[in-house]
């Protein structure tokens, strides 16, 4: 059993960990897609409030394709099943379809990345969860903005990198999206147990070696030794030229931005802001990394006045907890 301290400890980085993600969701989505150079020029001290917005218009906290497919991984845990990779797609679907909170019922996502619609259009036709990936080459960050419930939800670690894997690969099986999944989500259950960043890190660099997977294995773990190199806010301040793809949605670009960000040790909402900063694929960076620091810091970390807007905070808020009282996860 934990100590009354470490639970209470362990539900506010539960809790953390989702918040994180929609807050640094929200936080992104007004300057989506825009470069370094015009963000600079817009907010020279950097984006420090969620105002909404964007190219597709949200409203201040509201759920981009980030959170709701967070969400839907999340209800796949919180509800009893014998499959949860078929409870998170079949979860998906019902959001591509437009049967989602605060949607109009058969409406399309406003935004929603080409693996993913092409996943859950191969998954509605196939009925297969586990063959419907978009196949090799589709390196994206779709399903590592959205991994993270995987980490809160299960204790045993084979098993939440099999899922971590499986669960990617419902639209992103390139073995560099479901190797970054289970990756990033040794961090967060290390963070979770109270490891140091650095030792969280290190969880991840393992995770990655040990799956190995024709080479994917070593490229994540590269990308997670480059995070340790980087600093966020001298990407904040010259830009992302030293990354792959700029952030621009290459998901090896996006897990080095997030073992950046939960290294550096100053406060969570310093460090989203300048991930934000970077520019390019901002929502999806920013979600990835305060999904990271969300574990590291606690839902405590993440102001009030963010919290206050965020969609999914009360039900993110009572997932974690009911997360946190399982005696055993798995």
């Amino acid at each position: 059993m934990l100590s009354a301290v470490a639970d209470s400890q362990r539900r506010d980085r539960i809790a953390g960990a989702l918040l994180g993600v929609h807050a640094g969701d929200a936080l992104g989505a007004t300057v989506e897609f825009s470069p370094w150079e015009d963000i600079r020029s817009r907010y020279p001290d950097g984006l420090r409030e969620i105002v909404g917005g964007g190219p597709f218009y949200w409203p201040p906290g509201h759920a981009t394709d980030d959170t709701d497919l967070t969400r839907a991984v999340l209800l796949a845990y919180l509800t009893p099943t014998d499959d949860v990779v078929r409870a998170a797609a079949d979860h998906m679907l019902a959001w591509y379809d437009g049967d989602w909170p605060d949607r109009r019922p058969g409406s399309r996502p406003r935004d929603i990345g080409r693996a993913t619609a092409a996943g859950l259009r191969r998954y509605r036709h196939t009925g297969d969860p586990r063959t419907s990936g978009a196949g090799p080459g589709q390196a994206g960050n779709g399903s590592l903005m959205r991994c993270v419930p995987t980490a809160l939800a299960v204790s045993d670690r084979d098993r939440r990198i099999s899922e971590s894997i499986q669960i990617s690969a419902i639209t992103h099986d390139d073995p560099r999206c479901t190797a970054a999944c289970a990756a990033y989500n040794e961090i967060v259950a290390a963070l979770l147990a109270g490891a140091t960043p650095d030792d969280a890190v290190a969880a991840g660099l393992r995770t990655a070696h040990d799956i190995g997977n024709a080479g994917a294995g070593k490229a994540v773990g590269e990308a997670i030794a480059a995070g340790r190199q980087l600093k966020p806010a001298e990407l904040a301040a010259t830009g992302p030229a030293s990354l792959a793809d700029a952030g621009a949605g290459y998901v090896l670009d996006s897990l080095s931005l997030a073992v950046a960000a939960v290294l550096d040790p100053r406060p969570l909402p310093d460090v989203l802001a300048d991930i934000v900063r970077v520019g390019n694929d901002t929502d999806t960076n920013a979600a990835i990394a305060g999904g990271l620091l969300g574990a590291r810091d606690g839902a405590t970390a993440i102001p009030a006045r963010w919290l206050s807007l965020l969609q999914f905070a009360d039900e993110f808020t009572a997932g974690a907890a009911q997360l946190s009282l399982r005696d055993d996860a798995g």
